[in-house]
């Protein structure tokens, strides 16, 4: 059964990533529809798959980081505004019965994302 998963970490910090909130959305052409909305926990990680089963088919996805909340309340360095504040991440879903795991590598000035397994 496919399935969609991220995780998150902080690599300014050296830490998992927690309490970072994250919408789902699928991409349709001009329509965004948002599918839903999570929070890492103290792993970094979602309790339970983003989307799996009949709600993971292909098409084209965003994941919507909420880097900003998250830096700020982690008291990160950086001027007002953040630099980084919504990353949003979209990608594609060739074959939906396949685990498309898309983490996040984050810091207050940058982030990379990788399609990892």
């Amino acid at each position: 059964m496919g399935r969609l998963t991220t995780h998150v970490l902080d690599t300014a910090r050296g830490t998992p990533g927690s309490n970072l909130r994250i919408e789902i959305f699928r991409l349709e052409g001009d329509t965004r529809t948002r599918l839903g909305e999570v929070h890492t926990n103290d792993d970094g990680r979602c309790d339970a798959p983003l989307l799996e089963g009949e709600a993971f088919t292909a098409g084209e996805y965003e994941l919507l980081f909420h880097a900003g909340e998250y830096l700020d309340a982690c008291r990160a360095p950086g001027a007002s505004p953040r630099f980084l504040d919504r990353i949003p991440l979209r990608f594609g879903v060739a074959d939906a019965e396949a685990h498309y795991h898309v983490p996040l590598l984050l810091s207050p000035y940058g982030y990379s994302t990788y399609r990892g397994s």
